[in-house]
């Protein structure tokens, strides 16, 4: 019984982790122990750990925990690539080492051994061209195609020069510190992958996403239904309710089916939670990228956008108190006016509910299927684009 209680206290403390990581700076959260938990994770536990290193090893034992962040955060390293194989292996070895003995069985046929093993082949596939693929980086050969094909909006974007790369920096692209270049249609530089997404592998990037949340969904609903073959070949309801006398009714034989395969199959039962919480993570991660895509919008635009909004609303919540200022100190400079009613000066509008609002002005969402189409075939790999190219050069 213990088993089954370390079980679920560890469900749900992933689950609480794993929330609180992604989804702890959420307004909804604030002031709660998600929040707290978010800050711990995410910036205290490592302030931590640096104090405690400096208290004990002194600044040697500082300076190696700053050079190890530096490698593992500000260049281009392998150690999450190292960790996602590691993961996706590990993953497919355990399933294998414990649930292919039951395969086939009473709902699955003997193709999902070799089914699985291709899924699990295109997902690393997918990863390895994610990861090695071209960006899209910006160079002097390029420059001018990119130049053409992204105007400058001015609000977001104005022509102006790469200051480390001396070159001109085309609109909507981006130098990454990390990886050292100019990176066209820049979106964010994924660890994962030890590569920037740009305008030429943003579409493998969403198929990888799109791909392990399937591959996720399915490793769960196999084991699910290996789980159900059992019950079904052992005949574990017959049992409970001709020899133990349980009443026929989910209300009652569910529990001790629970028990029975928290007990019986306690590896299967951890890794479908684990693959269903990262299939969850996955879908929500495609869902937002699939988003900006459909809006012809990157990450790196949604911030520069939320930037200038928050700036235009400061400046236009400060002319309109600036005006407010002056129209009050000019109404106690007028002499022989009546005194406004109370009445109608609780009833008056504040000149702060006048400031206008600020529109977001996307000039590059060309709508759905111009957006899906530019995404699916990057404009540097056009026919047009290359033919350019070639007159140019």
């Amino acid at each position: 019984m213990a088993v089954h209680w370390a079980l679920v206290c560890h469900g749900l403390l992933t689950l609480t982790v794993v929330v609180a990581f992604l989804c702890g700076q959420w307004p909804i959260f604030q002031g709660t122990p998600i929040s707290s938990i978010h800050r711990f994770i995410t910036f205290g536990a490592y302030q931590y750990f640096l104090k405690f290193m400096g208290a004990v090893f002194g600044d040697k034992g500082t300076n190696l925990i700053l050079s190890v962040e530096y490698y593992c955060c500000d260049r281009p390293n392998p150690v999450l690539q190292i960790i996602y194989l590691a993961i996706i292996g590990a993953t497919y070895y355990i399933i294998a080492k414990t649930s292919f003995s039951y395969i086939p069985g009473y709902y699955l046929s003997g193709v999902h051994r070799y089914t699985s093993l291709l899924a699990v082949g295109i997902g690393i596939l997918l990863f390895l061209l994610t990861s090695f693929s071209d960006p899209g980086t910006v160079k002097a050969e390029n420059v001018s195609q990119y130049l053409s094909a992204y105007p400058y909006d001015n609000i977001i974007y104005t022509e102006k020069e790469c200051s480390t790369c001396k070159l001109p920096k085309p609109a909507r692209s981006k130098h990454c510190s990390i990886c050292n270049r100019c990176v066209a249609r820049f979106d964010h530089h994924c660890g994962w992958m030890n590569n920037c997404i740009g305008e030429r592998n943003t579409r493998y990037f969403l198929a990888f996403l799109l791909w392990h949340f399937l591959l996720c969904m399915y490793g769960t609903i196999a084991i699910g239904l290996v789980l159900a073959g059992r019950l079904k070949e052992l005949r574990v309801v017959y049992i409970l309710t001709v020899y133990y006398g349980v009443d026929n009714s989910f209300g009652s034989l569910a529990p001790h089916i629970v028990q029975w395969l928290l007990g019986s199959y306690n590896s299967q039962i951890l890794l479908m939670v684990f693959m269903a919480i990262v299939s969850l993570l996955l879908a929500g991660f495609f869902a937002y990228h699939a988003n900006l895509c459909l809006t012809n919008t990157t990450t790196n635009e949604t911030f520069k956008w939320q930037d200038y909004i928050s700036w235009q609303k400061k400046l236009s919540e400060a002319r309109a108190s600036t005006a407010a200022l002056k129209a009050s100190i000019t109404g106690m400079k007028s002499e022989g006016k009546p005194p406004e009613s109370k009445c109608k000066s609780f009833f008056r509008r504040s000149p702060l509910e006048d400031t206008e609002a600020v529109v977001r002005n996307n000039v590059y969402d060309k709508g759905f299927f111009h957006n899906i189409y530019e995404v699916i075939f990057p404009v540097s790999t056009r026919a047009s684009l290359l033919w350019t190219k070639s007159k140019s050069g």
